[in-house]
């Protein structure tokens, strides 16, 4: 057993290459091989989000707090709330963040493939963040 206590893995800003705006980190797991598992809670605050990225075995999304919004590439935006499940297949090319006036915090939870749990793509333009829920 592997037991961490709450105050033993501090909270951390995300890396502004993979974010736009303000983004906090709070690790949940890293399982060790042979497990894959890799979860986090993520907390966007209003207007922050993703750079686009996919993933090698794909994500899941359990929203626990706020307004955010997803969108797949071709795709429209959506906007998703607390309670909310969004589960993006492997490869997948996407974005998600909070609304531009709420923010958002979501468990996001990856497998690693050979170490690495997403590929890192370009910024999200504000023309793409902006576009209206549904488009």
């Amino acid at each position: 057993m592997d037991f961490h206590d709450s105050a033993s893995r501090p909270t951390q800003q995300a890396p502004a290459a993979y974010f736009t705006g303000t983004v906090w980190l709070d690790p949940i797991v890293t399982a060790p091989a042979p497990a894959r598992l890799v979860v986090a809670r993520v907390t966007f605050e209003p207007g922050a989000r993703t750079a686009w990225h996919t993933h090698p075995l794909g994500q899941t999304l359990y929203v626990v707090a706020g307004v955010g919004r997803i969108q797949s590439e071709g795709g429209p935006v959506r906007e998703i709330r607390a309670g909310d499940t969004v589960w993006i297949p492997p490869g997948e090319k996407h974005w998600h963040g909070a609304a531009p006036t709420h923010g958002m915090s979501h468990i996001a939870m990856q497998e690693a493939l050979d170490g690495t749990t997403a590929d890192w793509l370009e910024q999200v333009s504000d023309a793409d963040y902006t576009r209206a829920v549904g488009k």
